[in-house]
């Protein structure tokens, strides 16, 4: 398998990857078990979770990867996950990587939370804080998944519960969240003396349109040649886009609290490689709200 990271063998590690059964996480798995990783794939359905694995074991034959359900929209589910994972064996990594890109319309998860921030921020975070104990004792190396359209976000009370709603700002909200705890969760990390890590990655513009077919997995998606030729100098495929989020789980070079990405043009493609995040991801402050705003949400306290 070709791999612009220079990953040392992963044979003995353990990773888990939320929302690994399509796009990204599909690509993250399957690059992670092909460099001798021991994967678990959490997703909302095991049908769909049996046939990446499935395209998985086509490519890379003797992978050690399992099932685990999980969905972030709903806190009970997440609680169950949380208590499953915990009491198997330790991960080195943990790749947060599920979560909604798009609802036109104002959708809830099942505690009633916006969808997008309830899932992509709030279920990881009750997932992150439901393990933190386990994660701190095994070291492990926590990823979130960020986005470049953090640039065009703020994190305020008025942003976290907007009166309207549009997809496109909620999304960005969304991922400032997931960045900011992220970098927030690797400073206390570093300041109790956790031996566990927390670093953010992002994919750049990783399109469907330039990402190779899996039987069974939603990954790729047509588009005509004109649209291609048009997004082809600043995009690439999520196959591509996976990279950065393989490199950050596996490299022990990647410092706590680094933030990695494409490293071409406005982030949008290129290799894998340490990036820098818009200073209003790592306001402490507004960070530390967040965290207490989450807290207050689902219920559980991040603990340390």
């Amino acid at each position: 398998m070709w791999s612009p990271v220079a990953l040392p063998p992963l044979t003995g590690h353990r990773v888990l990857v939320t929302g690994g059964n399509a796009g990204l996480g599909y690509f993250a798995c399957e690059q992670l078990a092909g460099a001798g990783a021991g994967v678990v794939m959490a997703s909302r359905s095991e049908e769909k979770a049996t046939s990446a694995i499935r395209a998985i074991r086509t490519r890379v034959p003797d992978a050690d990867i399992t099932f685990q359900p999980l969905d972030l929209a709903n806190l009970a589910s997440v609680r169950a996950a949380a208590t499953t994972i915990a009491e198997g064996p330790s991960l080195t990594g943990l790749l947060a990587n599920a979560g909604v890109v798009r609802s036109h319309e104002r959708k809830t998860t099942a505690e009633g939370y916006e969808l997008l921030f309830g899932t992509n921020h709030l279920g990881h975070y009750a997932l992150l804080a439901l393990l933190l104990p386990k994660l701190s004792a095994a070291g492990t190396r926590i990823v979130h998944l960020g986005s470049i359209s953090h640039r065009w976000a703020h994190l305020t009370p008025s942003s976290l519960q907007p009166a309207t709603y549009r997809n496109t700002t909620a999304y960005a909200t969304s991922k400032l969240a997931v960045m900011a705890f992220g970098f927030e969760l690797a400073r206390r990390l570093e300041l109790t003396g956790s031996a566990a890590t927390s670093v953010v990655a992002h994919p750049g513009l990783a399109l469907g349109m330039f990402t190779p077919r899996r039987q069974g997995v939603a990954a790729h998606r047509d588009a005509p040649r004109w649209r291609q030729r048009v997004m082809k100098p600043v995009a690439q495929g999520k196959d591509e886009g996976a990279w950065p989020l393989v490199r950050a789980a596996g490299d022990p070079t990647i410092p706590n609290g680094a933030y990695c990405g494409p490293d071409g043009w406005f982030q949008l493609k290129g290799r894998p490689a340490l990036v820098r995040a818009e200073p209003r991801a790592r306001e402490a402050n507004a960070a530390s709200r967040l965290i207490d705003l989450s807290a207050e949400l689902t219920g559980i306290e991040l603990r340390f």
